[in-house]
């Protein structure tokens, strides 16, 4: 709030618009989530499958940092999607004692069942929307997932803090 008029700033405004939008998006989501023909995953898998698509061969620590999550938390969550065949855990290639983590042919199918299901709910509500706006909205959101992309790949590759300092959670 500007302490001069009492209204929210432009920024503040944006991030509750965005806010709004993005629980609505989940809503939307998460109705057509239970009718992918290959089941339901949960919104934390289907997130960490996001993140081992675009860094694949990942550990668990850097997942971990990506996902914002604590390393017994990943760990957990790898041994539930392996389990449903949706990763794969490999000795990595340049340490015996790492583990890679990639997604298996069946998470690849299943990010592309949600894919097209999120294409089908966002195509009805921007049909109903005036062309200028979505032109609008193309331009913000290209800017928004340049700088969002940017934010996770420093999350993903940044130094290991003193947290994760003599963690087991990449190791078996």
């Amino acid at each position: 709030m500007s302490p001069l008029t009492g209204q929210p700033r432009p920024r503040e405004n944006m991030s509750e618009a965005a806010r709004a939008a993005s629980e609505l998006l989940e809503v939307l989501w998460g109705r057509g989530q239970e009718a992918a023909p290959s089941g339901t995953v949960s919104p934390s898998q289907l997130r960490a499958l996001l993140v081992l698509e675009k860094y694949d061969g990942t550990n668990l620590r850097s997942l971990g940092r990506a996902l914002g999550s604590r390393p017994p938390s990943v760990s957990r969550l790898c041994d539930r999607m392996e389990a449903l065949g949706l990763v794969e855990r490999r000795t990595s290639s340049t340490s015996r004692r790492e583990v890679e983590l990639r997604l298996s042919p069946r998470g690849r199918k299943v990010l592309e069942e949600h894919r097209a299901i999120r294409a089908r709910e966002l195509s009805a509500v921007l049909d109903g929307m005036d062309p200028s706006a979505v032109a609008a909205l193309t331009e913000g959101l290209t800017a928004f997932h340049a700088a969002a992309s940017a934010r996770l790949d420093a999350a993903a590759q940044a130094r290991p803090t003193d947290d994760d300092q003599g963690m087991a959670a990449d190791s078996a």
